[in-house]
């Protein structure tokens, strides 16, 4: 959740949504996994940019332990497939 002068955000499930509120549908979320050091650098681009030149948008939430990179669902294999050619591994 996070507040500003100008609104209020929360990440949570559809399902949680009433269906009176504003929103937007259809993510999926993937986990930086182990606890992150803030002095590691290039964590988030590393991430982001084979995600963008494969044309695929990102949601970014950054944690103090972890990041965590979300994708339209419908674009989840893909942006699977993008992270792996790119070093990238993940744990079922």
């Amino acid at each position: 959740m996070t507040r500003t002068d100008h609104e209020l955000s929360i990440l949570c499930s559809s399902e949680s949504i009433p269906d009176s509120v504003e929103c937007e549908r259809g993510f999926a979320g993937l986990g930086v996994a182990g606890k992150l050091d803030f002095s590691s650098t290039g964590i988030v681009a590393s991430l982001a940019v084979p995600l963008a030149k494969a044309g695929i948008s990102i949601f970014l939430i950054s944690t103090f332990d972890t990041d965590y990179l979300f994708v339209r669902s419908r674009e989840v294999d893909s942006a699977v497939r993008v992270l792996k050619a790119s070093g990238h591994f993940f744990q079922e």
